[in-house]
């Protein structure tokens, strides 16, 4: 690995830590950095309002902060994957449908009163079902073709985004519209430390499988053709690393609801700063996908007396961040 990459790792490591310190602060309540640290390195101490320090930091924020993580990571790396795969630079996670369908499964989870637990089943279900519906219209049309996936997955997206909307139609405007149209804006309010528990496990190993899969997806951005004269099983890496991104997809959508721009922008500014090496772009792309969520969830707390939908923060700043790197990527295009 070169030194410019691992300066930026560092750079983003530790960029990353300072703000999970700030994260922790800051809040309709805010805690003074000294206490939050106390109450981090001596987790059982008591007195001097150490109790209730103890009660925000680790049975609301850091969850939450946990949960920004978990999911700004997950969602970049499985846009950076998605982006190698079909080896276009516009592709999002998603592409093959997996956001329309964790979210229609979610609108059905409520509309059926599920509550909270069957609402986060039947969203992972969902994205998972709405990506097997592209892949299988591809298969059956021509396994082989990238064309066939891509339109594979308009058709899903677009049969899932329906049904959607049929549910938001017959949903009870008083009681399950209002939750699913707040699910649907994404929020990161629902984290417990149980849900945390839950996500970090799967996160954490999808996102070390597919950097593992660097060097691969550096072949496959050949062709096909001469990613298999180095070896390269080319259908499975491209199936395998599609179901991977599929599910790390489908976790955070089903945690957070709907959050978008993350696995598109992050990518692309991860490949400005240690260049197009996917082994080098995945693993940084999880840190700084990591602290674009959690600044966006941060100006969610803070910005209003209302908490503001951490989705509708990130939209925003993920079209500031894109405009904004959008001169040097054309640069890399024209290349």
């Amino acid at each position: 690995m070169s030194l410019r990459a691992l300066l930026v790792g560092g750079l983003c490591s530790g960029g990353l830590l300072v703000l999970v310190l700030v994260s922790a602060c800051v809040g309709r309540l805010a805690l003074p950095a000294g206490q939050v640290l106390q109450a981090l390195l001596a987790p059982q101490a008591t007195g001097g309002g150490a109790e209730m320090v103890h009660t925000i930091l680790f049975g609301a924020r850091l969850p939450r902060i946990g949960g920004a993580v978990c999911v700004g990571a997950a969602l970049s790396v499985a846009g950076a994957a998605y982006q190698a795969v079909f080896r276009n630079p516009l592709v999002s996670p998603g592409l093959l449908g997996v956001l329309a369908g964790a979210g229609t499964g979610a609108a059905l989870g409520i509309v059926w009163n599920l509550g909270h637990g069957g609402v986060v089943g039947l969203s992972f279900l969902g994205g998972l079902v709405a990506v097997g519906v592209g892949v299988g219209i591809a298969q059956v049309f021509d396994a082989t073709s990238m064309m066939m996936l891509v339109f594979g997955g308009l058709i899903s997206s677009a049969l899932f985004t329906a049904l959607l909307s049929l549910l938001k139609y017959v949903a009870d405007p008083q009681n399950q519209l209002p939750d699913i149209v707040f699910w649907l804006l994404g929020s990161l309010t629902q984290v417990t430390p149980g849900a945390l528990g839950v996500l970090a496990g799967p996160v954490a190993a999808g996102i070390v499988l597919l950097s593992a899969c660097g060097r691969m997806l550096d072949g496959l951005a050949m062709g096909d053709e001469e990613a298999r004269t180095l070896g390269i099983p080319v259908v499975a890496l491209r199936y395998g690393v599609i179901g991977g991104a599929t599910v790390l997809a489908a976790l955070t959508v089903s945690v957070a609801g709907m959050i978008g721009w993350v696995g598109l922008v992050v990518p692309h500014v991860a490949r400005l700063l240690v260049g197009p090496c996917n082994m080098r772009v995945l693993p940084v792309s999880a840190c700084i996908g990591a602290m674009f969520l959690l600044a966006c969830d941060d100006l969610a707390r803070t910005l209003s007396a209302e908490e503001i939908p951490v989705g509708l923060i990130a939209d925003l700043l993920g079209v500031v961040v894109f405009m904004a790197v959008l001169p040097l990527l054309r640069r890399g295009w024209r290349a």
